[in-house]
């Protein structure tokens, strides 16, 4: 199926004092589109209040406390039984998103039941927030008060053959011999040198393909190329891919408002909502979250964290929130839109009466030789792709080498003609806010965060979670390393990426 393609349509952009020009290395942003001033937060506040609507905000509720000890019992209950690590690593490295590491000092240390596979965090009240390993749906967060959770856990299993007997990227042996010609091994080399260069990066995964082939990977203490990582919001990609299945099935059509339950109420504004509205988080709904130009860390808990942390059915929660703003118009970066992306897959996928927890290993995994990945679902079943997946490097590439082709697969096409082009292409509403870096479900290089041309594109996560896909070059570039570490971290892969583009030639 064709993805009508729209690109940057025409959206309601009011007056306001432009910010100075982002210096950028040509006259033209990445995917054709024309460089423009950078925002500012005045700015960004400024056009927002002009489009806003007259809706009421109703914080999460609960204690944000009790949410942080949630948070952190899921970190350590992942790390301990998924990535293979021990409570005092995680507790020290991991996961300041989802539990902030100035608030683990006022709660109890995790408590490890291995037995049980779960993980108990104590507040100063007494109260005890607990997180529950489910096999193959990794670790999730009970309800407070709650001893399990609302649905029926289930085995996924892969119809894969031993990834030691099939070469890569279906499996992982690797071509015997040097790298092919025009590739500078030593520069390839040096940027794993530098990827691991500052041990404050806490690098731990760092995989390289060019034209398909692996070319260079390395990993840090305990991890190898089996290891499945947090993630983190790399995961939001995960979903558009998902969603790009079922749009290439006739499922479902981009530009088609989203047929949520809980908008088909006659008059719901929220009802003209478009299914790109929410790949491009620019779905209007109103709630509070960190990268808000208006957030006020003294305010509420903020509902882009609570969708983690909440032990709620977020589907739902998301679903109920009223429109700040007309659909289309202004891009925040808020989990509600990732979510309901996910809900949509989920009606999809249960109302043709297949089963949904296994919906992603056997429709794309399977497909692409990715056998670490695992998704974390909320207490009622459903994926929280916005940030709680786990994979290894090696799994992370196959899936960016997925868009790299052009969503073409061992001659088949998974994604849809024009849906790659429609992730990597600037959100309208974005643009309109001046800040053309997020497409579909991808950020986009054209805020020039990496020392790689601006039609580059990518999957981010929390902590210094990098995919990097870079067509000028035929290049994939994962980075995984662990949260503590994210701010050394990037400045070895900015290195790394940068002696990566010399060492492999670029495209006539």
């Amino acid at each position: 199926m064709k993805i009508r393609f729209l690109g940057v349509v025409a959206v309601a952009v009011l007056a306001w004092t432009p910010a100075a020009p982002a210096q950028t290395p040509s006259a033209t942003g990445g995917a054709g589109v024309p460089a423009v001033p950078s925002a500012t937060n005045e700015t960004l506040r400024a056009r927002a209040k002009a489009l806003e609507l007259p809706s009421a905000y109703v914080p999460p509720p609960g204690d944000p406390l009790s949410h942080h000890a949630a948070g952190l019992a899921k970190v350590v209950c992942s790390a301990v039984f998924i990535s293979g690590f021990d409570s005092d690593f995680a507790v020290e490295n991991l996961g300041y998103f989802t539990a902030p590491y100035a608030e683990r000092a006022k709660l109890g240390q995790p408590v490890v039941d291995r037995v049980n596979k779960e993980v108990h965090v104590s507040l100063p009240n007494g109260t005890v927030r607990t997180a529950k390993f489910f096999g193959d749906q990794g670790a999730v967060i009970l309800p407070a008060g709650e001893k399990t959770v609302h649905f029926k856990p289930v085995v996924v299993k892969k119809q894969l053959p031993d990834a030691k007997t099939q070469p890569w990227p279906m499996g992982d042996v690797l071509p015997a011999g040097p790298l092919p010609a025009g590739i500078d091994t030593a520069k390839v080399q040096r940027a794993l040198d530098a990827a691991f260069a500052d041990p404050a990066g806490l690098t731990a995964a760092f995989v390289v393909t060019w034209k398909g082939r692996l070319i260079g990977e390395r990993y840090g203490d305990k991890v190898d190329l089996h290891t499945p990582l947090e993630a983190w919001s790399m995961g939001k990609s995960l979903a558009a891919t998902l969603l790009g299945l079922l749009i290439e099935e006739g499922v479902y059509d981009l530009w088609q408002p989203a047929p949520i339950p809980e908008w088909q109420a006659p008059g719901d504004p929220r009802a003209k909502i478009r299914i790109a509205d929410l790949a491009h988080m620019a779905s209007g709904l109103r709630i509070r979250a960190p990268q808000d130009p208006d957030f006020d860390i003294s305010g509420p808990y903020p509902d882009h964290v609570y969708l983690y942390t909440g032990g709620i059915n977020s589907f739902h929660y998301s679903a109920t929130r009223p429109l700040q703003w007309p659909p289309g118009l202004v891009g925040r970066y808020h989990n509600t839109d990732p979510v309901l992306v996910n809900y949509l897959i989920r009606l999809a996928v249960e109302k043709r009466g297949e089963e949904y927890l296994s919906y992603p290993q056997r429709a794309l995994f399977d497909h692409l030789g990715i056998r670490t990945m695992l998704i974390e679902p909320d207490a009622y079943g459903n994926f929280l792709t916005q940030g709680y997946d786990y994979g290894s490097a090696r799994d992370w590439a196959r899936l960016a080498n997925l868009y790299l082709q052009d969503g073409v697969w061992n001659g088949r096409r998974m994604l849809p003609e024009g849906f790659v082009k429609f992730v990597q292409t600037p959100a309208p509403a974005w643009v309109a806010d001046q800040r053309p870096n997020y497409g579909g479900l991808f950020w986009i290089n054209t805020d020039d965060r990496f020392p790689a041309p601006r039609e580059a594109y990518y999957m981010a996560g929390a902590g210094g979670q990098i995919t990097l896909i870079i067509p000028s070059h035929d290049l994939v570039v994962v980075r995984l390393g662990h949260f503590k570490g994210a701010t050394p971290g990037a400045a070895g892969l900015n290195k790394a990426i940068a002696l990566l583009l010399e060492a492999v030639p670029a495209k006539r």
